[in-house]
């Protein structure tokens, strides 16, 4: 079971994962892939668990002032904020809509829509992240994203390959170019105001009185649109122990707040802020928490 977590301290970062890794403001971002290939352009990044969920976690943590530019996917995006402030920009350039958020905060940005996201805060922040399906495809980058890259040396193949010319790496014989984003591209991405940004976000609030599961994607939570995935905050109080039932898809728990304990028929560990762990289908196991706690529970669509 321990091969199962991920330790907040433990995670492997990649900082050369992406063609805009070298732009200026955005090269002090660390990127993690925690389960699943995740979508990384440098074949180098660290996997730490391969095994198929029928989703991808991963993060990215970021210095004060370091940006991600902007980008879209092919899967839903969800991200659970964890540490730090952040200002997720919208749109081609970002200027369509932008929305902040703050730790306990969760975003989910549809398919085919330019985001971009920055850290607002004093501090070093941390974003976990949820991608729909186990290929959750390539990024697909804003034009001037490409041009940047090509300024520093770094060239994106079609088969989602980084190539690192600056240092002397070389594009392999035959290989075909990732064709840049075109006006037309851009003209088929959806956009969204700042209202409609406001809607993809659920807010962390008060915490509850006492132990409470709230649905936050799914049919039962107010990000209800298909994402392959499901995803609830889980508030347990001080000195409560619940009984999670066996789920007959993959079941991640992410510890926003800890200690949280975790037991089964056979073992027990105790997962702290910022750890993953992958609980093996329909294994029933319980939570524990000494004080109270904060996690998000993500299943796989059933």
């Amino acid at each position: 079971m321990e091969a199962r977590i991920v330790r907040y301290a433990d995670l492997a970062p990649c900082y050369n994962a992406f063609i805009d890794c070298r732009t200026p403001g955005s090269e002090a971002k660390e990127n993690f892939t925690i389960i699943g290939p995740g979508v990384s352009e440098n074949p180098a990044q660290h996997v730490h668990i391969a095994e198929p969920h029928g989703f991808n976690i991963g993060g990215a943590r970021q210095p004060p002032g370091c940006v991600n530019s902007q980008h879209s996917h092919d899967t839903a995006e969800v991200f659970v904020v964890h540490s730090g402030s952040w200002r997720f920009d919208l749109g081609e350039h970002g200027e369509d809509a932008q929305v902040e958020l703050h730790p306990g905060d969760v975003i989910s940005l549809p398919v085919k829509i330019f985001r971009g996201f920055t850290n607002i805060g004093d501090d070093v922040g941390f974003l976990w992240a949820v991608l729909g399906q186990d290929d959750p495809g390539h990024v697909t980058w804003a034009p001037k994203v490409f041009e940047m890259a090509r300024d520093y040396g770094l060239v994106l193949l079609e088969n989602g390959q980084l190539v690192d010319t600056a240092a002397g790496e070389a594009i392999p014989a035959g290989a075909q170019l990732m064709r840049p984003t075109s006006v037309d591209d851009v003209a088929k991405m959806k956009r969204a105001n700042n209202s409609e940004a406001d809607r993809m976000v659920v807010r962390a609030g008060l915490a509850p009185h006492g132990t409470v599961a709230t649905p936050i994607i799914g049919p039962d939570g107010p990000l209800d649109w298909p994402h392959g995935f499901t995803l609830e905050r889980l508030d347990i109080a001080a000195s409560d122990r619940i009984a999670a039932s066996a789920s007959s898809s993959a079941v991640v728990i992410f510890v926003h707040r800890g200690p949280l304990a975790v037991d089964w028929d056979g073992g027990e560990t105790t997962l702290g802020d910022g750890d993953t762990m992958t609980v093996p289908v329909g294994l029933t196991h319980f939570y524990r928490a000494d004080r109270d706690t904060i996690a998000f529970i993500v299943r796989g669509a059933q």
